[in-house]
């Protein structure tokens, strides 16, 4: 039994980067295809595709690399586990890295990034930081 899907999911994509995978399976859930839309937009992986498996569906996520073959994602970190939630309001989300990374938030309108919500005035949990 898994008690963390969202670490698990984390340690997939850094463990394929790692080695230099161009893509990376991993179960799907709503709140993982919220967060690999995140990834997406804020440009640290090419695209992410649903496909549909017999017991459960799961994610493909296309992993970004640079024209040199540098990593994107430097840095993948789980913020809040099941042990120990965090929370912030949208005046508490700081830049990460001064900018350079983004933070990835459940709030009640979904998943968003940092600079998102810091837009719509949303605060919620801190899933994890990229950079």
């Amino acid at each position: 039994m898994m008690t963390d899907p969202i670490a698990d999911m984390l340690t997939r994509i850094r463990n394929a980067v790692r080695v230099e995978r161009a893509n990376v399976e991993i179960p799907c859930s709503k709140v993982k295809r919220g967060v690999a839309d995140v990834l997406k937009r804020e440009g640290y992986i090419w695209d992410w595709q649903e496909v549909e498996g017999a017991p459960v569906s799961s994610l493909r996520l296309e992993l970004k690399y640079g024209p040199n073959g540098e990593r994107v994602i430097q840095h993948l970190k789980r913020v809040s586990r099941p042990g120990r939630r965090v929370y912030s309001g949208s005046r508490e989300l700081r830049p990460v890295l001064h900018g350079l990374g983004i933070r990835v938030v459940s709030t009640s309108r979904g998943v968003v990034s940092d600079r998102e919500a810091r837009q719509r005035n949303l605060g919620g949990e801190v899933l994890c930081e990229v950079w």
